[in-house]
């Protein structure tokens, strides 16, 4: 997968990976990650190929989000990660991003803010702006560690009523989310 650079700025593509338990965002990928890797196998997967991983909203009450399981289980995979969602332009209910912020400075994991746009409207809603060349694993890892400003802003509801017909949409054409298997 590659990157688009201008003077400035970095877009870094990715794969939001699904899991069992929720998403996590792995990138620098030179495969795909495939659905359905329980998250310590998904982390393990994306760190194999000298990737980085995050967790993707992790306290989202209405997408798969890895908080709503239990709490160890939730820490063990949090201090393994990269970085954590700390700011989702697209959480519109609750205190989600609150709760992402201080799971990352309690485990003294990176936090980032994102617009997580599904629409042209929302990219740039949210970003993270960080010293360095995160253009390589290296880089980005250096400049995760490094002082990070975090551009917060939300979806606008207007796109977030959209988002549900959207995944009617996904889910006809066979991308529907990823479940644990029954008894799990």
């Amino acid at each position: 997968m590659a990157e688009t650079e201008a003077p400035g700025l970095h877009v870094i593509v990715g794969q939001e990976i699904r899991t069992p338990a929720g998403d996590l965002i792995g990138v620098f990928l030179h495969e795909a990650i495939p659905p359905g890797l329980s998250p310590a196998e998904a982390v393990a997967a994306v760190h194999a190929q000298g990737g980085l991983v995050g967790i993707a909203h992790p306290f989202d009450r209405f997408r798969g989000s890895v908080g709503k399981g239990d709490a160890g289980a939730l820490d063990a995979l949090a201090a393994s990660v990269d970085w954590i969602e700390t700011w989702n332009a697209r959480l519109m209910v609750g205190d989600g991003n609150g709760r992402a912020a201080a799971l990352a400075a309690r485990l003294g994991v990176p936090g980032v803010a994102v617009s997580d746009a599904h629409t042209t409207m929302e990219v740039g809603i949210a970003s993270t702006i960080m010293r360095g060349d995160p253009s390589t694993p290296a880089g980005l890892r250096a400049a995760l560690a490094g002082t990070l400003e975090l551009v917060i802003g939300r979806a606008s509801a207007y796109v977030r009523l959209i988002t549900p017909a959207a995944m009617l949409i996904q889910r006809a054409r066979g991308r529907g989310r990823v479940r644990p298997p029954v008894g799990a």
